[in-house]
């Protein structure tokens, strides 16, 4: 049964690539390969914009343990290299007083009479003998002395690219976390204006209150007009009588003083 199912499903695979290759020739795996593409990238912009940011943090902070072995190694490879350089300056001090010995050893070689040495005599083949085996140990030890200072040399620029690299993953961790909190802050902020935007305010009510606030204005407006009209009219039609034996301009003159009286006007003078 099983065998059968995957024949089918291979023979349907290969119906499904014939079609593809009879619609669109040599160009059917440009086309399978965009429509996977379009796909894959419809679904991954379906996801939340706030689950995404959840991810990166949670994919920062596993930067987290990585960082803190690293600091470690770094500081593990920092003590070899401190017991490098104690064991090489040792070394050295050996290396330089056995140099001595050699010097010192090597100016009896010419004498006739026996070498004393640590209150002992030895024949000058004997000090020959011991001087060559000390001159072998001489250089074997000044070449892992050698050996040793090159390794010391290359430790040191370990740990220094380990220690640049560990410092250039807290600065990216640190520089990844400040945009992860920028884009939080934004997300927020057009969250908060989406929300403001879909508020809305039924405003029709206080648009009619207007509207009769200002037709009672006019309104009023009116009535004041037209009561000042008709008191207008009323002061005309009341006009009073004057008594017909009533020195009117005696009184004026009384009350404000005789007008003085304007002579002749001057006649021109002929030229």
């Amino acid at each position: 049964m099983m065998c059968k199912m995957v024949k089918r499903g291979v023979l349907g695979a290969a119906v499904g690539a014939g079609a593809l290759a009879l619609l669109f020739g040599t160009a059917a795996p440009s086309y399978v390969k965009t429509a996977y593409h379009n796909v894959r990238q419809s679904a991954k912009d379906s996801v939340p914009v706030d689950f995404e940011i959840s991810r990166a943090r949670q994919e920062l902070q596993a930067l987290t343990p990585a960082i803190e072995t690293c600091t470690e190694e770094v500081a593990r490879a920092e003590v070899r290299v401190e017991r490098l350089e104690e064991e090489i300056v040792a070394e050295r001090s050996v290396l330089d007083r056995e140099g001595r010995k050699l010097v010192a050893l090597r100016q009896h070689l010419d004498e006739a009479r026996p070498v004393p040495v640590t209150g002992l005599t030895y024949t000058r083949a004997e000090v020959l003998q011991d001087l060559g085996n000390r001159l072998d140990r001489y250089k074997d030890g000044r070449k892992i002395l050698t050996e040793k200072s090159e390794t010391l040399r290359l430790r040191k620029q370990a740990v220094q690219s380990a220690r640049e690299k560990l410092e250039n993953m807290k600065a990216a961790r640190q520089v990844l976390l400040t945009k992860i909190e920028s884009i939080e802050a934004k997300l927020r902020q057009i969250e908060a204006s989406q929300a403001a935007s879909e508020i809305s305010f039924d405003d029709s009510a206080l648009s009619r209150v207007k509207q009769t606030v200002a037709e009672l204005e006019e309104r009023v407006e009116v009535m004041d007009r037209v009561s000042a009209q008709k008191a207008s009219l009323s002061e005309r039609a009341l006009a009073v009588e004057i008594d017909q034996g009533r020195d009117v301009a005696q009184e004026i003159d009384a009350e404000f003083g005789t007008p003085a009286k304007e002579g002749p006007a001057p006649q021109e003078k002929d030229l």
